[in-house]
């Protein structure tokens, strides 16, 4: 069962914020929170917040064990830009954008794969 978790305007830059969230993209979520823990990034705190949040929502909404879930999806869009200006050389004006993100992350159990002789088609010749 997919259980789904979404952050929204938060105050840092998508591109910045998927430099994290393309580490523990696949990862089971005690090996992300491990990652995230240790990460020396800025993004790695809301994405680690999301991550929790996530995983609560497993818990409390679906009665699913943490152990077994893992990260199927997360991925990070651009918000709103604020724009703001810098006052330049000869009363010129540069822009000053403040860039904002979405961050949506998708978990799902990792079920443990029963063999069955029966569904493997051989091949004779």
């Amino acid at each position: 069962m997919e259980v789904k978790a979404t952050a929204r305007y938060i105050h840092m830059s998508p591109r910045k914020v998927r430099l994290v969230i393309d580490v523990i993209r696949g990862l089971k979520v005690n090996e992300a929170r491990s990652q995230l823990h240790v990460m020396k990034k800025a993004a790695a705190e809301p994405v680690m917040k999301l991550l929790n949040s996530a995983i609560a929502n497993a818990e409390h909404n679906f009665s699913l064990n943490a152990s077994e879930l893992y990260v199927k999806q997360i991925f990070a869009d651009g918000g709103p830009t604020l724009g703001r200006w810098r006052a330049r050389a000869f009363g010129r004006a540069a822009p000053i954008r403040k860039r904002t993100t979405h961050i949506a992350i998708v978990l799902d159990e990792r079920l443990m794969k029963t063999s069955d002789n029966s569904s493997t088609a051989s091949l004779t010749s």
